[in-house]
């Protein structure tokens, strides 16, 4: 990293969920990354506090010792594959309905070992062990990056490494700070958001991607105008190949890793509960208005609000939800330009109209 970060510039808060830094592989050439909290202060300090309180042990004591011992993790260490019954109880939405499928590409994908590319855990050191599974019970964040990559389409960012309860990923810049951007970098924007939620509920895999919410934080767009999923932390998953084992947080799974950033009496909801139009009715309801509101004239506004409209009622049925976001996209496309501003798909647009 950029010493000069530290050096001559004044570093954020420790409050603060992420802040910019630069990154090289070889110190000559560098380029911007953020690094990310994986959880907040507040959370560590409450984190710690429960995990020291779990032995009745004064105000500090040894974190890894005490997870150490828990019967979670002698389970973990005696496992030699991930298995749906191991991570019963966890938080996290992503194992809300966890598929051998599934947990078997995150131990293959797994980064912070060596030799990855097994379905087994031989490999892993019993420090390893626990590093994946408080991370899996404290924000699956990284984990997402590793096991859905940006280099195979996925719209995530490159996960380039973490250090403790530090992640660092390639940079973007935050949704939010595009609400004010012209009319036709906001219909990109749109359109783009738009196409990322198809992919999440359409792939090659198989797999039905859901937020369980969203806020403007958790998109960001790249300095070539892609648009990316900044933040995968609320990122739930559902394999349709599969099928999956609905999670369960009866009093028998529950355990310390439960309750480490949330309350332990948290409810899921059956994965049954989960409609393909989830997601849309979520960032029709709570984004896009504000990126696409009062910027286009008469009747287009009135086109794409109705659309609006349609598609971030819960009430209408699927169809209805898909089709209105379908008529938006159709509405946006028109709008968009093509000029160097968007290179993530600029000269191609000159010559291709999927562009």
């Amino acid at each position: 990293f950029d010493n000069s970060l530290v050096s001559n510039l004044e570093l954020p808060s420790h409050s603060l969920p992420s802040y910019p830094a630069n990154y090289s592989d070889d110190s000559k050439t560098w380029r911007p990354v953020e690094i990310f909290s994986l959880i907040s202060r507040y959370q560590n300090e409450v984190s710690d506090r429960r995990i020291c309180a779990s032995i009745s042990a004064p105000k500090t004591c040894s974190i890894e010792r005490v997870l150490k011992k828990t019967e979670r993790f002698q389970k973990w260490l005696q496992a030699k594959r991930l298995t749906p019954d191991l991570v019963q109880g966890l938080p996290s939405p992503l194992l809300r309905c966890p598929s051998q499928r599934l947990l078997d590409r995150v131990v293959r994908r797994y980064a912070e070992v060596a030799d990855a590319g097994s379905i087994f855990m031989d490999h892993f050191t019993e420090r390893d062990k626990l590093r994946l599974l408080y991370t899996l019970a404290i924000n699956t964040h990284p984990i997402l990056l590793q096991i859905f990559p940006g280099a195979e389409g996925w719209p995530l960012p490159k996960y380039l490494g973490s250090c403790g309860r530090l992640l660092i990923s390639t940079s973007t810049r935050p949704l939010q700070e595009f609400y004010d951007s012209p009319p036709d970098r906001a219909a990109d924007l749109a359109y783009q958001l738009l196409g990322v939620l198809e992919s999440l509920r359409s792939n090659d895999l198989n797999y039905f991607f859901y937020f369980t919410h969203v806020d403007a934080n958790m998109f960001g767009i790249f300095n070539n105008g892609h648009l990316f999923i900044r933040d995968a932390s609320t990122l739930g998953v559902i394999d349709k190949q599969e099928g999956s084992q609905t999670a369960t947080r009866t009093r028998e799974n529950q355990d310390i890793f439960s309750c480490l950033v949330s309350g332990c009496q948290t409810q899921l909801p059956s994965c049954d509960t989960i409609s393909e139009k989830h997601s849309l009715v979520l960032v029709c309801q709570q984004l896009l208005p504000l990126l696409l509101q009062g910027k286009f004239p008469s009747p287009v506004q009135e086109e794409i609000d109705l659309a609006l409209t349609h598609c971030g009622e819960s009430s209408r049925p699927d169809p209805e939800v898909l089709q209105a976001a379908s008529q938006l996209k159709d509405i946006l496309r028109p709008l968009r330009t093509c000029d160097p501003r968007f290179a993530y798909r600029y000269p191609d647009c000159k010559y291709d109209d999927r562009f």
